[in-house]
């Protein structure tokens, strides 16, 4: 005999099932956008460890997505990824325990390899039971996470009339409420969650590359605000209306503002591959005083625990790459780590989750004191620039050729 439970209590078991197995102390966290669901690339995901049979974590799934440097997204055992092959870009949905293709959805877009290998840069952005995605082209994407199915979809450059940057566009929606900010247009743009109606929008310059970042301007009960990193300058923006509250110029190579600012402490860091970091007041703008770095961050911004700064130093793909920890409060370096190219990290734990360029996979103490590893290995080849995601006890990392592995962690 077959016994059904109505649904309600079939999903109350799993999930108390789910619960006991997990170690005492521990607490498994999804990862739906871009840093994570705090901005700031910090999970509070317990319970995993580095006690990894062999000297490696167990490969739990692999696929192949297609060419790119976009990271991975993880929910309601979801992972979206993105990937470019054969003249197309695809948004694939994978399950996230077995890597079984849930759907996916391509569309026509160039290479785009104009000093770098091309492909797709953008991470999508999962809220609400929906998938939010920007092509480097501006074309814009709100699928059902169930299913795959468009719900709408628009062209932004044309709609709104906006210049192309070089490489296109790179950052990832951020949702605010009822919101979607991009960095689209000179000081960004925002479109109704629902319906992908523009609700405001700013001049129709060339945008930077960086994902913007929430924060309250004026303390905890302050304006909420969105912090852009523009073509040539940081912006802090109004989420409600999309009114500029302060301008700071900023000005790196190619216009290559590329690195999300990071914002604590009611301060923000700025910095760009060949721009050595600025620490700028939240409230105004102004850049803190007696503040100094030589350190030159790229793509991955960082991360900040226990009062330090920990980022990537050096252009990706030049022999001067190295992981420094930085003093929050002054900018000086407590110590520089190479041997990791300029690669990618998160935080979990008080642990560092590095992934190098060439594909180590790194769990380090965040420790002002000393680089200390706990972990090593080696879980993927070729160059990896996207940031290595921990969510529900798995590690996800890709490549730039679009591997993509799932290891097991808990």
């Amino acid at each position: 005999m077959v016994t059904i439970f109505p649904a309600s209590r079939f999903f109350s078991v799993l999930f108390i099932t789910v619960l006991l197995a997990l170690p005492p102390g521990a607490r498994a966290l999804d990862w739906p956008c871009f840093r994570g669901p705090e901005h700031n690339g910090i999970s509070r995901e317990t319970g995993w460890g580095t006690a990894w049979p062999g000297g490696s974590p167990a490969v739990v799934w692999k696929a192949a997505v297609g060419l790119g440097f976009s990271t991975l997204v993880v929910t309601e055992g979801r992972v979206i990824a993105t990937g470019h092959k054969g003249g197309q870009d695809t948004v694939w949905c994978f399950e996230a325990a077995t890597g079984k293709v849930a759907w996916s959805h391509s569309y026509p877009a160039p290479l785009g390899d104009k000093f770098f290998e091309g492909g797709v840069t953008g991470t999508p952005t999962i809220h609400g039971g929906r998938v939010f995605h920007l092509s480097r082209q501006g074309d814009f994407f709100c699928f059902e996470l169930s299913s795959g199915k468009i719900l709408w979809e628009k062209q932004l450059v044309k709609e709104l009339g906006v210049t192309l940057p070089d490489w296109g566009f790179a950052s990832s929606p951020l949702v605010e409420g009822n919101l979607l900010i991009l960095n689209v247009g000179g000081s960004g743009t925002a479109l109704d969650r629902a319906t992908g109606k523009v609700v405001w929008t700013s001049d129709k310059e060339m945008a930077g590359y960086a994902t913007a970042v929430p924060f309250n301007l004026g303390g905890t009960d302050g304006v909420r605000c969105v912090a852009i990193f523009t073509r040539r300058e940081c912006v802090a923006v109004e989420v409600a209306g999309g009114k500029v509250r302060w301008r700071q110029k900023f000005v790196s190579n190619y216009d290559t503002n590329a690195g999300a600012p990071v914002i604590h402490d009611d301060t923000l860091f700025l910095s760009a591959y060949n721009v050595p970091g600025v620490m700028l007041n939240a409230t105004d703008g102004t850049p803190v005083s007696g503040w100094a770095t030589t350190t030159r961050v790229h793509f991955n911004a960082g991360v900040v625990t226990g009062g330090h700064l920990f980022a990537f130093h050096g252009q990706a793909g030049k022999p001067d790459g190295e992981l420094r920890c930085l003093d929050w409060k002054t900018g000086a370096t407590k110590w520089a780590a190479k041997g990791l190219g300029v690669g990618s990290l998160m935080a979990a734990d008080g642990k560092l989750i590095i992934l190098s360029e060439k594909g180590e996979l790194v769990v380090a103490e965040a420790s002002a004191a000393e680089f200390k590893p706990l972990a090593r290995a080696q879980v993927l080849g070729g160059k990896c620039w996207a940031t290595p995601v921990l969510a529900n006890g798995r590690i996800y990392c890709r490549n730039a050729a679009g591997d993509l592995v799932c290891v097991a962690v808990r």
